[in-house]
């Protein structure tokens, strides 16, 4: 269901987080809190004050929210708006060949930086997205996590945008 920011503003906490939690993978304590920075003149402004709540969390708090996504092209059981991503661009449809690549740079990732591969995958195709795999193997901690986060906050953005209407 689409929401207007009208509808979302005088929500209970409760409804709120149900409508909301799910916009940050596994972590829904980010739309509880934000709940307290009401009202909200738009989705992109909800969106900041989300990000801003990301980014004042402690490395612990990022590194969990971080370890919150499922690996890309991954057979396991994911969030709903996971799946959806990913089956946008057909990583639910992988070749044996492609699934073994994308099982296999999952694990060398997660065994370099502790946790898995994130990207927008909205903003990708398959093939760019085992490049990126290929170009962000050889960053360092700090910018993986830095990158992770980004990631993160741009995926948020997509699936805000498609729970909360735009006005015309």
């Amino acid at each position: 269901m689409v929401y207007s920011i009208a509808q979302l503003n005088p929500m209970s906490q409760t409804e709120f987080v149900e409508r909301l939690g799910a916009v940050f993978e596994e972590t829904p304590t980010i739309a509880h809190q934000v709940w307290h920075q009401r009202p909200f003149a738009d989705v992109n402004d909800l969106h900041q004050k989300m990000t801003a709540i990301v980014n004042d969390m402690s490395q612990a708090e990022q590194l969990a929210l971080i370890r919150a996504h499922p690996d890309l092209g991954a057979k396991a059981k994911m969030a709903e708006a996971s799946v959806q991503e990913q089956s946008g661009i057909g990583l639910d449809r992988l070749t044996a060949q492609d699934y073994a690549r994308f099982q296999f740079l999952n694990q060398a990732y997660k065994d370099k930086f502790g946790f898995p591969f994130i990207v927008a995958v909205k903003n990708h195709t398959k093939s760019s997205i085992l490049d990126a795999f290929d170009q962000r193997l050889k960053n360092s901690l700090s910018t993986e996590i830095t990158q992770a986060l980004s990631e993160i906050l741009t995926i948020a953005h997509f699936r805000l945008s498609s729970l909360i209407e735009s006005p015309v």
